[in-house]
């Protein structure tokens, strides 16, 4: 059994302990917001937040997140929708969506880490893969939230 703290509750899955994070979180868990995108760490479609760090859960395993705290796309937010969604929705990002969850999950830790990101500095660290394409929206929504200069330029 591990113990694991996920979106603030503690939870006991009975696993093995190589099992990749993501498998637990969507089969044991029931949360299916990290998608499975290629497997091995590339795509980001599965990013979620282990002690603040953004971190590929397809191959991170459930062990490595015992003792940590596990934040999900479900509980970004305490109630409604946190303001990268929001600024998401605004800025028109998604198409298809499958990468989104994992997106909003690299520019949340992005903005804890660097509240007002260089353009540089969200490419560098938005690694995740849109077969859509929308990265220039991401770039948008994402200075939107941290208000900065180049938001207000964009905004008119």
């Amino acid at each position: 059994m591990l113990k694991l703290n996920v979106n603030g509750k503690l939870h006991q899955v009975d696993v093995e302990p190589e099992m990749p994070l993501l498998w637990v979180l969507r089969d044991h868990l029931g949360l299916l917001g990290a998608k499975y995108g290629c497997g091995v760490a590339l795509c980001g479609a599965c990013t979620v937040h282990v002690d603040g760090a953004a971190v590929r859960s397809c191959v991170v395993p459930a062990s490595a997140a015992v003792g940590k705290k596990v934040v999900t796309i479900e509980g970004l937010a305490k109630s409604g929708l946190h303001r990268l969604q929001e600024a998401w929705i605004e800025h028109e990002v998604p198409q298809c969506g499958y990468c989104q969850t994992g997106m909003i999950m690299s520019a949340a830790a992005l903005l804890a880490e660097k509240p007002k990101p260089s353009d540089t500095e969200i490419d560098r660290a938005m690694s995740n893969l849109c077969r859509c394409g929308t990265y220039a929206r991401v770039r948008e929504a994402i200075h939107a939230v941290a208000g900065s200069p180049a938001a207000k330029k964009a905004q008119g």
